[in-house]
């Protein structure tokens, strides 16, 4: 350890808040979160354990102390929406692994795991014992952010068009017809339009947004009940499937483009969110599960510089002084991750931060668990300033190029409002673990290891 870094490592390890699993672990985020309407809690991987649980811890206590209505996910908006039914006691899934079985498609591990098992249980009784007590709060929803569902969400327009439109129906399905060339196959849609193999479904799935958006005042009415959710569930899945059409349509000219694009689309249901939650003068309090590079403010980052831009980002802009973002930090352990895209999920082995990364500084702080304020001004705000390397695993993780892989610079000060690190950490437990997954990932051997 290099002199610099033992000064930096102490003067954080004389503001770290120690989190030992107490009740009072998160009284200072609480702190910090005030009167924010807005948490968005990140993660550095998609496969860890402890995110998650520690992102369920804080979630609770911000639902029970601080009025938080919603949970906002970096999932498909009709899978988890099924969820939204089953913890509000709607519905005909009979346990929470059953309303988690929407989420098919690659990484269905991402949300089909023991941890979120555990918090989907807890949302069903929270909302379960507001409703014995006759309590006048609302109860707890959990939502879908992203847009990679579009033939699911075409399923859905139409199921909804059904039953208040028959005619409306015939004529979504004539317009949605121009994708039943590509069997289900989206990224074949997008290439297909893309490099103009054929004509795109632009046109077609606009109109059907301008339509039923047209249609909202009738189709509520006709709608009976719960006519106002259904339509907001409707509407935002033919908005998705919008979205979505131009995702894929642009993913294959490059990066920045597609990425703003999806961000873009998270931002905007969070938004559409916000506006359908809020009743009676009671704005909506929404808190977002979401990886670390969707909710860190991207102009504090190497992809900002590149153009991009992202859900923290957007967020920060769209409600100043009402959003609070925490990122999540590991050194070293293991991840449930996959080697390729569509490959089974695997418990892979996470090596320990890179020399002159954030992860190194952070783990010579020397505490197996803490907490960092860096909004306040001070010394960790101008230690955690500096620009470093900051490490990110999605659902790949390729250690064997792993500089490359998973690495970039950022100023973590500017990215987080609050940084939580957990210095070793273990794989989440998918629900449909293959025996691949639990004899974890074979050693490395000369010469492949080097």
């Amino acid at each position: 350890m290099t002199a610099a870094i033992d000064i930096s490592a102490a003067a954080l390890a004389a503001a770290a808040r120690p989190l030992d699993g107490g009740p009072g672990d998160y009284d200072a985020l609480m702190n910090l979160v005030g009167d924010a309407r807005f948490v968005l809690l990140g993660e550095a991987t998609h496969g860890t354990h402890e995110f998650y649980e520690e992102r369920a811890r804080i979630t609770q206590r911000l639902i029970r102390e601080k009025g938080f209505t919603a949970v906002a996910v970096e999932a498909d908006w009709p899978d988890a929406y099924r969820v939204n039914r089953y913890v509000r006691g709607e519905g005909g899934d009979a346990d929470a692994n059953a309303a988690l079985s929407g989420f098919e498609r690659f990484p269905a591990w991402m949300w089909r795991n023991t941890d979120v098992v555990n918090f989907v249980d807890w949302l069903r009784a929270h909302n379960a014992g507001l409703a014995a007590n006759s309590s006048a709060d609302p109860k707890v929803g959990f939502y879908g952010l992203d847009l990679y569902s579009l033939f699911t969400s075409v399923r859905e327009v139409l199921n909804y068009l059904d039953a208040v439109d028959p005619v409306g129906a015939e004529e979504a399905r004539r317009r949605y017809a121009c994708f039943d060339h590509y069997d289900e196959d989206s990224q074949h849609y997008g290439y297909a339009t893309g490099v103009g193999l054929s004509e795109s479904c632009q046109q077609g799935v606009l109109t059907q947004l301008q339509e039923l958006q047209q249609r909202a005042f009738d189709y509520m009415q006709a709608d009976g009940a719960s006519n106002e959710d259904a339509f907001f569930y409707a509407q935002q899945n033919a908005r998705l499937v919008k979205n979505a059409e131009e995702y894929y349509r642009t993913m294959f000219r490059g990066r920045v483009s597609s990425w703003n694009l999806r961000d873009s689309h998270m931002a905007e249901t969070l938004d559409a969110l916000t506006r359908h939650l809020s009743k009676d003068g009671a704005p909506a309090k929404i808190v977002v599960w979401a990886h670390n590079s969707h909710l860190g403010d991207a102009r504090a980052t190497y992809m900002g510089g590149l153009g991009e831009w992202n859900v923290g980002e957007l967020a920060r802009k769209a409600y100043p002084d009402q959003t609070c973002l925490i990122g999540f930090s590991t050194y070293d352990g293991h991840v449930t991750a996959a080697s390729e895209w569509d490959g089974p999920a695997e418990r892979k082995r996470v090596r320990p931060g890179m020399p002159g990364s954030y992860e190194e500084l952070l783990h010579h702080v020397g505490l197996p668990r803490f907490y960092l304020n860096l909004r306040d001004e001070g010394p960790v705000r101008h230690i955690l300033l500096e620009r470093r390397l900051e490490r990110a695993i999605g659902v790949l993780y390729l250690p064997r190029t792993e500089r490359q892989s998973h690495y970039f610079n950022a100023q973590m000060a500017e990215q987080f409002d609050a940084i939580i690190h957990i210095d070793r950490t273990e794989a989440l437990t998918p629900l449909d673990a293959t025996s691949g997954w639990h004899s974890g990932e074979p050693p490395e051997t000369y010469p492949e290891g080097i």
